[in-house]
């Protein structure tokens, strides 16, 4: 067997990690419906439990973390591009939401969060009490 020319050998991929301090941001797709608001984003290989959603009237944040599943040396890597550790991600509303009827689901490694809009229009009456 000949030798591999060094012109023909695997070039190896530089690694590009985040300063340990610092999070990865998660890209997202963020729409609307006549009633919602929905955020979407792609977290493929975080545990539930790594997950977490935090909802407010009009800002919704997203803070997890993707464990590797096993350690690899460097110089065994041909590319590395996924992102492995803590990442996060605040969205700040077009509109107010109803914050207690909002949900979230993780299917297939996508979470959506369905977010009800807040009827603007709606009046509601108080009763005047009488002292």
């Amino acid at each position: 067997m000949e030798p591999v020319e060094e012109s023909r050998a695997p070039h190896k991929i530089q690694k590009h990690d985040l300063p340990q301090d610092e999070e990865g941001q998660l890209t997202i797709d963020v729409w609307q419906t006549p009633d919602e608001i929905v955020v979407q984003a792609i977290v493929g290989g975080v545990k539930l439990e790594d997950l977490d959603v935090e909802v407010t009237h009009d800002m919704v944040t997203l803070r997890g973390k993707r464990e590797r599943q096993k350690e690899i040396s460097g110089n065994d890597y041909f590319y590395q591009e996924l992102y492995w550790g803590a990442f996060s991600r605040s969205i700040l509303l077009p509109q107010e939401i109803d914050a207690d009827e909002a949900e979230a689901t993780m299917k297939n490694g996508l979470l959506t969060i369905s977010l009800p809009k807040l009827d603007k229009a709606r009046i509601s009456k108080l009763k005047v009490k009488n002292e």
